[in-house]
């Protein structure tokens, strides 16, 4: 006998209103996206129960006319397609005309529209079921309502959370919206108590209106510039970082998404910047022509697929790398009493977005038609090359001959934004005070292997790191699973300088070891290099193994906690760093220097 039979519009509707509305959150983003779309300069959006009771969005948009006002809740219905090409080349937040019908399908859903110069207009979809369309009173724009989501499905209703759960989730995506929005005012109330309020705005003053100081002192401008794309943003340095990726903003095309190829380009552009499980801080504004962007491939238009996807994550690693790129100095100079901060105030919206078609330092702008893939970045330069004024290789503190001292670089009192240093505590940290009067404390370990890490790398990007031969090579006893998996990569530590070979069943005969790291035991380092082989996997890319191995080198190669240095080495330390890119943190995302200033001992004595 036949099986199969067709659903009932209602049913159809209501399966099909599960993937686009899962929670109040997801209703309370359509409705704005439509207010959005409509050109609505002001939103207002109130909930009661958690959005579950009752959603309420009212914006000052084109309106409808009683026409469009009967259309707009049917299925597949919408003003943002004019013709089926334009699927190609979506440039407005909605396009599919299901919001309306699936909240209408799952709750009790009231319209009222007034077009300017017009007149208003009423409409009522409850459970799927629609009503006639009937005069109203209303301001021009649109007035949407929505009570008893989820009453037409209440097996919906189990899966939720609690209301004030629900109506942090809604807030937080009217939230999003309103990054990629700034010229919109937005207010949000929740349970009849204003808990966001947003007057038009530019973009510096939206992002730190809506993401707070401590983002404001840390961020440093992310600007790229290539012939299809653009990037604009604010970016955390690695001394803020949070314990989920929550704060990770991004916009494409003004359309917030959580695409998975974008945060990934953001882990690899901090991942030797921060400590393993935490995450950056970034928002990031990325515009490119509509057709190279496809939105219609997730029910919640939160993910992406680019047409250049690769040139898209390289471009966003390049951009964030340059702006990352840093000494640990400006932002000593700049923070006025944060600890290991960023500059102490925002800049100004031209920081943000260069003129179209300038160029952008750092930036080659590509000619060819397509996105064209970023130029590579050149070497950075090591601490000691003459532009610097630093010390050269022979005598560089990283490879200090036995009781040798770190030499010094003489430079202005004004160009020292770390400080002078005063003393050596628990021969482990340095105490500097900085030029305003701040006391500055710096891991002497931590801030080393820094410097050591990107002397490595850029020998690295050279070509390969130099390395010293050992006058008696040296034998590493090692178990066998551990030496068949360091002769295994001897091929890539070659490229880092440490040339080893097998030595009988149960050793490695260490030849050379890389020059920058002076006189290391190599059995230690040996060791912890086995450790971190054994937790690579097969398929792990070659860029992040050599990653790896750079920072357990670093770590080797460096001044060891513990070791008592004099004023004049300390004073070289400190200089490096301020030279040195990336110097806030180590090689594993540890901060290599904190900054008290008067507002933390005011704070600390009670004066504030």
């Amino acid at each position: 006998m036949d099986r199969i039979r067709l659903l009932s519009a209602t049913t159809a509707d209501r399966i099909a209103a599960g993937e686009v509305v899962e929670r109040p959150a997801a209703a309370v983003k359509e409705l704005v996206e439509n207010a959005l779309d409509a050109g609505a300069r002001r939103i207002h959006v109130a909930l009661e129960g958690g959005g579950i009771g009752r959603i309420l969005v009212e914006d000052d948009g084109a309106g409808m006319s009683p026409a469009d006002l009967a259309l707009c809740v049917e299925r597949h219905a919408t003003s943002k397609l004019p013709e089926e090409a334009a699927l190609f080349r979506i440039a407005t937040l909605g396009f599919r005309g299901e919001a309306l019908p699936s909240i209408g399908a799952v709750a009790r859903l009231t319209l009222t529209s007034r077009p300017p110069g017009g007149e208003a207009h009423s409409l009522a979809v409850e459970g799927g079921s629609k009503g006639e369309v009937r005069p109203a009173a209303g301001a021009p724009g649109t007035r949407v309502e929505v009570r008893d989501l989820f009453f037409a499905t209440p097996a919906r209703r189990k899966f939720l959370r609690t209301p004030p759960t629900e109506a942090g989730h809604a807030v937080e995506a009217v939230r999003r919206l309103a990054l990629a929005w700034p010229e919109v005012a937005f207010t949000v109330e929740v349970e009849g108590r204003r808990v966001l309020t947003l007057a038009p705005a530019d973009r510096t003053a939206r992002l730190a209106a809506l993401l707070g100081p401590d983002f404001a002192r840390a961020a440093v401008p992310v600007t790229g510039r290539w012939s299809d794309l653009d990037l604009d943003g604010m970016a955390a340095l690695p001394a803020l970082t949070r314990a989920t990726a929550a704060e990770q903003h991004l916009v494409v095309n003004r359309r917030p998404v959580r695409d998975p190829l974008l945060r990934a380009a953001l882990r690899v552009a901090y991942r030797d910047l921060i400590a393993a499980g935490r995450h950056p801080v970034a928002v990031l504004f990325l515009e490119l022509p509509p057709e190279m962007v496809d939105v219609n491939v997730h029910p919640m238009k939160t993910e992406l697929r680019f047409r250049e996807a690769g040139l898209v994550r390289g471009a966003l690693i390049s951009a964030l790398r340059r702006a990352l790129a840093v000494g640990a100095g400006p932002q000593a100079r700049e923070t006025g009493g944060e600890t290991g901060g960023g500059p102490a105030s925002w800049p100004g919206e031209a920081a943000l977005a260069a003129p179209a078609g300038a160029a952008v330092p750092g930036f080659a702008e590509a000619r060819e038609p397509g996105l064209a893939p970023p130029p590579m970045p050149p070497p950075l330069p090591p601490p000691w090359q003459p532009g610097l004024r630093l010390p050269p290789p022979s005598s560089w503190p990283a490879a200090p001959a036995a009781g040798g001292r770190i030499p010094v670089r003489e430079a202005p009192a004004g160009d020292r934004p770390l400080g002078r240093p005063l003393a050596q505590l628990m021969d482990t940290y340095i105490l500097a005070e900085a030029p305003d009067g701040a006391l500055v404390l710096v891991d002497q370990h931590a801030a080393h292997e820094r410097l050591t890490h990107e002397a490595l790398k850029a020998q690295l990007l050279e070509g390969e790191v130099r390395r010293q031969p050992l006058l008696l090579p040296a034998v590493v006893d090692l178990p066998a699973t551990d030496l068949a998996r360091l002769l295994e990569a001897a091929p890539l530590l070659e490229r880092l300088g440490l040339e080893l070979e097998g030595f009988g069943p149960g050793a490695a005969l260490v030849r050379a070891m890389p020059a920058l790291l002076g006189n290391p035991d190599p059995a230690p380092l040996l060791r912890d290099l086995c450790a971190e082989l054994a937790e690579w996997e097969d398929s792990t890319a070659l860029e992040r193994r050599l990653d790896m191995a750079v920072a357990r080198l670093a770590c080797h190669g460096s001044i060891r906690a513990g070791r008592r240095l004099k004023p004049e080495e300390m004073d070289a330390l400190l200089r490096q760093m301020e030279a040195t890119p990336r110097a806030g943190t180590c090689s594993h995302g540890r901060p290599t220097w904190l900054r008290l200033g008067r507002a933390e001992f005011e704070r600390m004595f009670g004066r504030r």
